[in-house]
């Protein structure tokens, strides 16, 4: 992998990809991103207050355009939301312009891990655990399509991920930017 490089985190919320990603960005020397995170510094507002003003499609839009920006940056490990998939031009973007790593979440993970938080919009309707089903039965196709490498989360820590994430990265003879 070149020295400039991007690492793009793809996966269901709940799976650590910010946790993961800022790790992996300290442990290699690079910058960070989520790009929630950089929606709501644009805006001013968080994400549910998008969801709920503009609805989901209000949001992708936003989505799209930071996902555009911050994939053109160089040595940058980007944690994306968990719907940044749904859009080909995204899907695009990541494939071409990084290495592009799925962290997959089991159900059950998935679900301890958003139980407490009030920030996703998604879950705020409905049976949570249906939600997460299917918005798994609809994504997971997406992350497969785009990913360079697939690394299961479940009970390992943040650390332990990205340590395996390097060695994965270590291991590409192509780099990609």
């Amino acid at each position: 992998m070149h020295s400039d490089s991007n690492i793009f985190l793809v996966g269901p919320m709940g799976a650590g990809k910010t946790t993961v990603g800022k790790q992996l960005a300290r442990m290699r020397g690079m910058n960070f991103a989520d790009s929630d995170q950089e929606i709501e510094r644009r805006t001013g507002v968080d994400i549910a207050y998008i969801f709920e003003r503009e609805g989901e499609p209000g949001f992708r839009q936003r989505e799209r355009q930071v996902i555009a920006d911050l994939t053109g940056c160089h040595r940058l490990v980007l944690a994306t939301g968990g719907g940044a998939v749904l859009d080909a031009g995204n899907r695009q973007h990541l494939s071409s312009r990084g290495f592009v790593i799925y962290l997959r979440a089991t159900l059950d993970q998935q679900w301890r891990r958003t139980g407490r938080s009030g920030r996703r919009p998604l879950l705020k309707a409905g049976n949570r655990r249906e939600v997460l089903e299917q918005l798994f039965q609809i994504r997971d196709p997406l992350y497969r399509e785009v990913a360079d490498c697939i690394i299961d989360t479940d009970g390992r820590s943040a650390r332990l991920l990205a340590q395996e994430i390097g060695r994965q990265l270590d291991r590409q003879t192509i780099g990609v930017s």
